[in-house]
């Protein structure tokens, strides 16, 4: 997944198999990742219409934000490759859309409203501009 990885590749047996558990554990983290960002979601989904007292307060909408930024920071710890980090924030867009799209009953988790709206740009806005300052961060030179 990384260069340092794929170095190792062509080394000595021992350096091989080391390479190979990181590739597997790197690749099992990643499914985690976007595992845990829909579970994510359901939860934000959830408890997104909360009440305190008589007033809407979408804290989940808020919390998004740097969950979604967590998962993103945790497959970089894996993978420098921009597709591989998107993976979790994709999987959120994707039970986003579900969310917002009616049921077989007809029902629709997710409102047309503020919270939903502030839910989307904290969930995915945030760990896009993150991933986009990753992407044009200057490359250190190689010596």
């Amino acid at each position: 997944m990384t260069s340092a990885t794929d170095d190792k590749i062509g080394a000595d047996p021992a350096t091989r198999s080391t390479a190979l558990v990181e590739r597997v554990l790197g690749s099992v983290l990643i499914a985690v990742l976007v595992l845990v960002a829909v579970i994510a979601l359901i939860v934000e989904v959830l408890y997104l219409p909360l009440y305190i007292g008589g007033v809407a307060v979408p804290v989940t909408a808020i919390l998004a934000a740097p969950v979604n930024l967590a998962l993103v920071w945790a497959a970089g710890t894996v993978t420098s490759r921009l597709s591989v980090l998107f993976l979790p924030i994709a999987a959120w867009l994707a039970a986003f859309l579900v969310a917002a799209s009616s049921g077989p009953g007809g029902d629709i988790p997710l409102r047309s409203d503020l919270g939903t709206l502030l839910l989307f740009l904290c969930g995915a806005v945030v760990p896009l501009i993150y991933m986009y300052v990753l992407a044009n961060r200057p490359k250190p030179a190689r010596t």
